[in-house]
């Protein structure tokens, strides 16, 4: 039986997790004196390059002694929690990263209170000691009220405090110590986390807790073996989650080691491994014995709350920077994204339009970034909650929302969110002149919010939310308080025509762009809709008149991403996305249109 341990690392978003999973791969020898690696080597595909952030857990093994240490990086963010729920199942302990200076944050109470109640041993990491501002011991006591507040046994209370400042490399016991490296790590996830349970002897029982996909091998599940040994070329029976029984047999065996994948002859029970072979394998799902196939409990994936209506393109400019812009290969596109992302829901609702659920926006700008990047172009409409019917009533899903401010732009938060039916819970002097506010609020008063937030707080502010459950619908809720600046003719724009719009609110396009009828080109300073004209030119005469040669001065468009303008439009407008650019748009571009159907 080989010393195996497994961890899973843990965290708000931003507390460091994959930078110390970086310095455990590095300092156990893991990567070879010759390999070239980069900083955060786990965040693999380009987008979590570029925000820093985890978008899908992953795992890793390193060996330190004679021991084997499987190690899973999980994402921070809320929209992300349905990972980290089930990894936690596939570890026997679990390393909990809380900011030095932050402390406990919503999704730190989240993982917290999910890793609790699964029983698991926790060794606690407090990091980012070498900031100025930090302030170890204030975060020690709200650890240790939080567990006692989750309702902790008075096992999991004792646990291990480590200090750390993952980027450096450093990590000891004791505040007072001068440097020490990750040893000390090692040594207590050795000595703290428990030997993962079950027999090599006992009949198979493995399961699928992460889905890979290849194109040469097809569907890849990441799993677990609770139980008994498997081998590669062995027949073996999938337990579904609805009870149904799939014979199977595994055609690759895929050990890890450090960031490497290899091919490996057998496994045995406590080690995680991926294997292929079987189409139809889903999360949750068990492997096991054919003679005597006994399934593990199912796993629970959270629901999706919001919905978005992804559609194919019917603009006027539309086909001319995509190259996959039917509705067949938007479809497939969608369909391939369910097969390893279990907490999105796909439905098909109208011809080229489909329904997507996720667990949140940032969810789905990730999906559409990411396909907009393998050139499709399509449009999507405002995000919507999903309301659900509980006992007759209606209900909405609610988000602990926690915000850090400067302390005199505190009101104004306040007194925003007020209008969006938010309830504050606490408020709490940070230190460095901040403090944190906490507030209940409905999940659809949050769309579109942190745009005015960064606005009102200068881009000071921190804002994080997780979901908290389905309440009672609280009714209307303040949305976006200004109109939009629509264009009445299609061509390309000119500095003349724009000088005089720009009086009129803030624009988002700049001088040669290319626009439609319909199109948005910019916020109206006032609550209702104004139409303009972005392409005249100045009319020329022979006559010299005073105000001829007047300078044109224009203000900088305000820079609209993906997830600012899928905040910003209403119900009656659409994002258009391409390949190049995104556009707003309305739903009806011409003027009569829009009039006929306000009308009704």
């Amino acid at each position: 039986m080989q010393k195996i341990r497994n961890i899973a690392v843990i965290a708000h978003v931003d507390h460091g997790k994959t930078t110390l999973v970086d310095g455990l791969l590095e300092q156990s020898g893991t990567f070879g004196s010759h390999e070239q690696h980069d900083e955060r080597a786990m965040d693999s595909n380009d987008l979590e390059k570029e925000r820093g952030i985890t978008i899908l857990s992953k795992n890793t093994a390193i060996r330190y002694k004679d021991y084997k240490i499987n190690i899973i990086d999980t994402p921070g963010h809320a929209d992300f929690g349905g990972e980290v729920e089930r990894v936690l199942k596939m570890v026997d302990g679990v390393l909990v990263l809380v900011d030095a200076y932050e402390g406990v944050m919503p999704q730190t109470k989240f993982v917290v209170k999910k890793m609790l109640a699964l029983g698991k041993m926790p060794i606690v990491v407090i990091n980012k000691i070498d900031k100025p501002s930090a302030d170890p011991e204030r975060v020690v006591d709200e650890m240790f009220d939080l567990f006692a507040a989750m309702g902790a046994t008075d096992e999991q209370q004792d646990f291990p405090i480590i200090y750390a400042a993952a980027r450096d490399g450093i990590a000891k016991l004791d505040m007072d110590e001068e440097g020490g490296d990750f040893q000390c790590i090692f040594e207590t996830i050795i000595n703290s986390i428990p030997e993962p349970e079950g027999d090599a002897a006992n009949p198979l029982q493995a399961q699928v807790f992460t889905l890979d996909y290849d194109n040469y091998v097809g569907k890849i599940g990441i799993s677990r073996i609770f139980n008994g040994t498997v081998r590669k070329g062995d027949n073996v029976m999938l337990a579904k989650a609805d009870g149904e029984m799939v014979k199977g047999k595994i055609s690759k065996l895929i050990g890890f080691h450090g960031l490497n994948r290899m091919e490996i002859d057998e496994a045995e029970a406590g080690d995680i491994v991926a294997f292929a072979g079987m189409e139809t394998v889903d999360v949750g799902d068990t492997v096991c014995d054919p003679v005597n196939p006994v399934a593990l409990d199912p796993m629970h994936v959270e629901e999706p709350t919001l919905t978005v209506v992804f559609a194919v393109n019917d603009s006027p400019l539309a086909g001319k920077e995509g190259k996959h812009v039917t509705s067949n290969k938007l479809r497939e596109r969608l369909e391939f994204e369910m097969n390893t992302n279990v907490a999105m829901k796909l439905e098909v609702i109208g011809e080229g339009k489909f329904k997507v659920s996720g667990r949140g926006e940032l969810q789905i700008t990730v999906l559409a970034e990411n396909m907009r990047r393998e050139d499709f172009e399509f449009s999507i409409s405002r995000p919507e909650v999903i309301v659900k019917e509980i006992d007759g009533v209606k209900c909405e899903p609610f988000e602990h929302l926690v915000i850090d401010v400067p302390e005199e732009l505190g009101g104004t938060v306040i007194e925003r969110l007020g209008k969006r039916k938010a309830e504050m819970k606490s408020m709490l002097p940070m230190g460095q002149g901040f403090q944190r506010i906490e507030f209940e609020i409905p999940a659809r008063a949050l769309i579109g919010f942190r745009g005015q937030f960064l606005t009102d707080t200068k881009g000071e502010g921190v804002m994080n939310h997780s979901f908290l459950e389905f309440r009672p619908s609280s009714g209307a809720v303040e949305s976006r308080s200004y109109g939009a600046l629509v264009s009445m003719t299609a061509g390309s724009t000119l500095a003349f025509s724009l000088f005089g719009i720009q009086d009129r609110g803030v624009l988002f396009i700049g001088v040669q762009t290319e626009v439609y009828e319909g199109m948005i080109v910019g916020e109206h300073s006032r609550s209702n809709d104004l139409v303009v004209n972005p392409i005249k030119g100045k009319a020329q005469s022979n006559v010299r008149s005073s105000g001829a040669d007047e300078a044109i001065k224009l203000v900088p468009p305000r820079d609209m991403s993906l997830e600012r303008a899928l905040e910003w439009i209403e119900d009656d407008e659409l994002l258009e996305v391409t390949p190049k650019n995104i556009r707003i748009r309305k739903k009806f571009l011409t003027e009569s249109e829009r009039k006929r159907h306000a009308r009704k």
